[in-house]
């Protein structure tokens, strides 16, 4: 199962030129009368949400951003990749520029990163898992794909590093039990799957207070 993910992983390589053609096609600043009006409320003018529920999009990789939004999307009749009531009803109006603009716009903000949560116990746990996964259980380190400080990689892997970790022990959890499933190769839904309660927190816990 680990050769599968890796696998995966590098599978996800050929998209990156492609993907930076998008972005690079980008106008942020048409993007504004959009965030005033739709996004702001809820990620913040500057892509920093205000609540933990909402992730922080600042500084995120702007071709990741543009895949969720399109993922929120239903095409061709066909539910949408990343089922949202919110975000899906938000997505609808937005024409493919849009979404580009809007990704580039909240790409190029600066994150105000999140501080670590939890206690030593789940803090120790996390940074175990994140650098080393357990590999008795072919549970791979988070670090492998997102980088040993929460970097990520462009185009492929979120950046993760001072995201909440509401948001991200939420996200963890929809895609172990498959609420969220827009992964390539469901990549995140294996990994989740082996992962407990305690160490999904500990994981978001840690992530939090990476840089």
């Amino acid at each position: 199962m680990l050769k599968h993910v890796l696998f995966a992983a590098l599978s996800l390589a050929v998209g990156v030129a492609h993907a930076s053609e998008e972005a690079a096609a980008a106008d942020p600043a048409k993007a504004k009368p959009l965030v005033d009006q739709m996004c702001g409320a809820c990620h913040g003018p500057d892509g920093n949400s205000p609540v933990p529920v909402n992730p922080k999009l600042a500084g995120q990789f702007p071709e990741y951003i543009y895949k969720q939004l399109s993922n929120f999307k239903s095409k061709d009749g066909k539910p949408a990749e990343r089922a949202n009531p919110i975000m899906g009803g938000m997505a609808a109006g937005l024409s493919d520029q849009d979404m580009k603009n809007l990704a580039a716009y909240f790409g190029g903000q600066t994150l105000k990163p999140e501080q670590a949560k939890g206690d030593k116990e789940s803090i120790d746990l996390g940074q175990k898992l994140w650098r080393g996964g357990d590999a008795s259980r072919h549970l791979p380190a988070c670090a492998g794909c997102h980088g040993p400080a929460g970097a990520g990689i462009p185009a492929q892997f979120p950046r993760l590093a001072g995201q909440y970790a509401d948001y991200t022990e939420a996200q963890l959890k929809a895609f172990r039990n498959g609420d969220r499933a827009n992964d390539p190769a469901q990549m995140m839904r294996v990994i989740a799957s082996k992962m407990s309660d305690k160490e999904i927190k500990a994981v978001a816990d840690y992530v939090a207070g990476l840089r």
